[in-house]
């Protein structure tokens, strides 16, 4: 186990020099954490990034608007209800009883990013269709702020010295103290999370988004690069979440392995099924289809109006 607030050193980029700032922000009741404090800061970024780029996919600000409204609170209730359930020892007392006040205690950590996902994919699914806009318009739109909350986010996971990776003597190595007092050197794997999400985004927003071709695009891309990076950073980590008891070949099955794969073969068989097989006409995009809406309203006002 981790010291509590343990020094922490990059001793293969900056020598000697070591962060000792406590997990707390603010030591006020409970405490406010800079776990919490980064999340929020991350959902904050994310909204300003939406609000910024969603004429670029034909959502209003009413309908995004409400969608964030209710996207915030589902996506961390979806984050916390995965990780218990997967944890779910982790929340029982010494007589077996489920301790509630555990269970909601998400300052201490314990977020998980695939919960946040579904949660808000459903939710997606029940705006589009209540609010009239196209899903997956919207799909592509929310993913790059998904992006920035994820690598905000991931900071908070150094903040707390939790979600680092196996022992290792690479570079870029954490240096971090165990309860006993004995030094560990493991892979920062918040830090390469972040920087996987950092260069997603870039490509997402500087290339895929200014040539998309249909609704969707930006999604399946962002489903198919995160996928292939957690694959890789789940590998390294030493806190995952495992698949019941199944194996292969003997070696247990990470959760987030799995959903990783899948992702990835889906997303690319479905990236190259809309852009060689079965390719789309600029005209299908829901932001040029609601562009033609507003301009065949804008003449049919032209027209009626006894004043022109």
């Amino acid at each position: 186990m981790i010291m509590q607030d343990s020094p922490i050193r990059f001793p293969g980029l900056l020598g000697d020099w070591t962060f000792t700032a406590s997990s707390k922000a603010i030591n006020i009741g409970h405490g406010v954490y800079w776990y919490g404090i980064l999340i929020a800061l991350g959902l904050l970024l994310a909204v300003v990034f939406c609000l910024h780029q969603r004429r670029n996919y034909g959502i209003s600000e009413d309908d995004l608007m409400d969608c964030i409204l209710w996207g915030i609170p589902c996506g961390i209730i979806g984050a916390r209800l995965y990780y218990v359930i997967f944890y779910l020892n982790l929340f029982r007392d010494a007589d077996g009883a489920f301790n509630w006040g555990r269970a909601v205690a998400i300052w201490d950590g314990g977020l998980a990013i695939y919960g946040t996902v579904i949660a808000v994919v459903l939710l997606a699914i029940i705006m589009a269709k209540r609010k009239g806009f196209k899903l997956f318009a919207l799909t592509d739109l929310v993913v790059m702020g998904l992006l920035i909350g994820q690598i905000v986010g991931r900071w908070g996971n150094f903040m707390n010295r939790e979600a680092f990776g196996s022992e290792t003597t690479i570079f870029c190595r954490m240096q971090l103290t165990l309860k006993t007092g004995e030094l560990i050197e493991v892979h920062p794997t918040f830090l390469y999370e972040s920087l996987w999400n950092l260069v997603g985004l870039l490509l997402i927003v500087f290339v895929v988004a200014k040539h998309r071709k249909f609704d969707g695009e930006n999604t399946l891309c962002y489903f198919l690069w995160y996928g292939l990076g957690r694959f890789w950073i789940e590998g390294l980590r030493t806190d995952s979440l495992y698949l019941f008891d199944w194996t292969i070949n003997g070696v247990p099955i990470r959760v987030s392995q799995a959903l990783s794969a899948v992702m990835v073969l889906v997303s690319a068989f479905l990236l190259i099924w809309n852009l060689w097989v079965k390719p789309h006409r600029p005209e299908e995009l829901y932001v040029n289809i609601v562009a033609a809406r507003q301009a065949e309203e804008k003449t049919a006002g032209t027209d009626g109006d006894p004043q022109q």
